[in-house]
């Protein structure tokens, strides 16, 4: 009995003793942290010049009368000075500051606050608005202390960060919390994996750093969730992905980023059972960009990457980042699954930023629907694309298929398609007529798998796949 005691305290013992190795105790007090980094973290404020015309009646237009609109321009212009704060750090002891690019976009002057009374112009020697990121350069031959980046990658869950920067003007305000999760896309920029923390993050904090307890910076801070301040979800965009990004600007002034040429979408887990892979992974192909890398590699509408260069595409979202991040020119392998197995494809990348992928195309205008014919099956309206269509949507010329005038509340599609998109595949054969829709539909209720796989172009003009389980 008395061996099996000694046995019991000594595993007893040697739990606690592995425990108190691998956690870390909770900091007794941030000051001495706070005090070697303060004088690397400055406050931002600009100056930009907004015109506005004054109304020249003595009485106001009710909101969105069309006379508002139409008699503004006989208004007296008026200029007169906006005023915006924000923060940044110091990565350079030449005086190199990162900050956010919304904290400096159309600023006319640009003033940074060193140490709390110490004033220096600056200007911008690039800004990234997809990323959000400017770098400034301190007009002065003073030297600084700068701050190091961290490996944001090793960031976990739970760990200490403190966050210091000019919330509402409060300049050197320092908060500190956990991080509260990683990965996160809020839907703010083209590129996002923040990072999640609960240290309070306010109006004016946009452009510091998020520090570990080591004292590298491991995350800008960007954004809030909560319009009135902080409620405790602050959001920093992770250093490793930033360093990248920040070289660039030094370096050229400009991002290079790498570009594939292709639109994508998430795989459902209907459109896995359709394409028979193992799982809901990778990041289907919705169509290909004219004359793109992909294109010239032979990738098809219809794809799914499971693999860039190396890198394992788990959601789709990944991909974006992964490609960005690539040199421009570098010949990468691509891992697809088409026709239900596994095919390699070599890309030469090429730059986003000269391509067309870039630039923000406008909506076109929609023709009223005609001559409709009723998809039973599917419980929808249709009437097939005109070479009218083609033309105001900027269609590709040989484009056939179906445009979508009516979709019942019962519909199987009314959730996943809107009003005026256009069919133009279905299991990945094309639709010419009504009676093509209508016939694969049939099939595939008659098959025990009971989903379709469309192809279409949605209200944007862009190209989707949409897989829908028929009941």
């Amino acid at each position: 009995m008395r061996k099996i005691k000694v046995i019991f305290f000594t595993i007893v013992l040697s739990f606690i003793f592995s425990f108190n190795v691998n956690s870390k105790t909770v900091p007794a007090s941030f000051a001495d942290l706070a005090e070697k980094l303060m004088p690397s973290v400055v406050n931002i404020s600009t100056t930009t010049t907004v015109v506005t015309n004054t109304n020249p009646f003595p009485f106001q237009f009710p909101p969105g009368s069309p006379f508002e609109d139409m008699f503004k321009e006989f208004g007296t212009p008026e200029e007169r000075r906006s005023a915006a704060l924000g923060s940044g750090f110091i990565i350079d002891e030449k005086g190199i500051v990162v900050t956010n690019n919304h904290v400096i976009q159309d600023a006319d002057d640009i003033i940074v606050r060193v140490n709390g009374d110490q004033e220096f112009k600056a200007k911008v020697l690039g800004a990234d608005p997809l990323m959000d990121i400017a770098v400034l350069q301190l007009e002065t031959e003073e030297k600084f202390i700068p701050v190091s980046f961290g490996d944001s990658d090793k960031a976990r869950i739970g760990d200490w960060v403190i966050a210091i920067g000019n919330p509402f003007g409060l300049g050197g305000t320092v908060t500190a919390g956990i991080i509260s999760a990683r990965n996160r896309s809020i839907g703010l920029s083209r590129y996002e994996d923040f990072i999640q923390t609960d240290a309070s993050i306010n109006s004016g904090n946009s452009g510091g750093p998020l520090f570990d307890m080591d004292g590298n910076v491991i995350g800008i801070n960007t954004a809030i969730l909560g319009r009135n301040g902080s409620i405790g979800i602050g959001f920093s965009i992770p250093s490793n992905s930033a360093q990248i990004v920040i070289e660039q600007l030094i370096k050229f002034g400009e991002t290079k980023r790498g570009w594939l040429g292709v639109r994508i979408q998430d795989v459902t887990k209907e459109i896995a059972e359709v394409e028979k892979l193992d799982k809901a992974r990778g990041a289907l192909v919705a169509s290909v960009a004219e004359n793109s890398p992909s294109e010239k590699a032979g990738i098809q509408a219809g794809d799914i990457i499971l693999e860039f260069n190396g890198e394992k595409i788990n959601q789709m979202k990944e991909l974006p980042a992964i490609v960005a991040r690539t040199e421009v020119g570098k010949k990468v392998e691509v891992k697809i699954w088409r026709a239900k197995k596994e095919i390699i494809k070599n890309v030469i990348l090429g730059r986003l930023e000269t391509s067309d992928d870039f630039k923000i195309s406008k909506n076109q205008e929609i023709q009223e629907p005609n001559n409709e014919e009723i998809i039973e099956s599917l419980k929808i309206a249709v009437r097939l694309l005109t070479k009218e269509d083609i033309k105001n949507r900027k269609l590709p010329n040989q484009t056939t298929g179906l445009v979508i005038t009516k979709i019942a509340n019962n519909s199987p599609l009314a959730n996943s398609i809107d009003l005026n998109s256009i069919i133009v595949e279905a299991q990945k054969k094309k639709i010419i007529s009504a009676d093509d829709l209508r016939n694969i539909t049939k099939e595939v209720l008659k098959s025990n798998q009971k989903t379709i796989l469309l192809a279409i172009y949605n209200n944007q003009n862009q190209r989707r796949y949409i897989g829908v389980k028929l009941e």
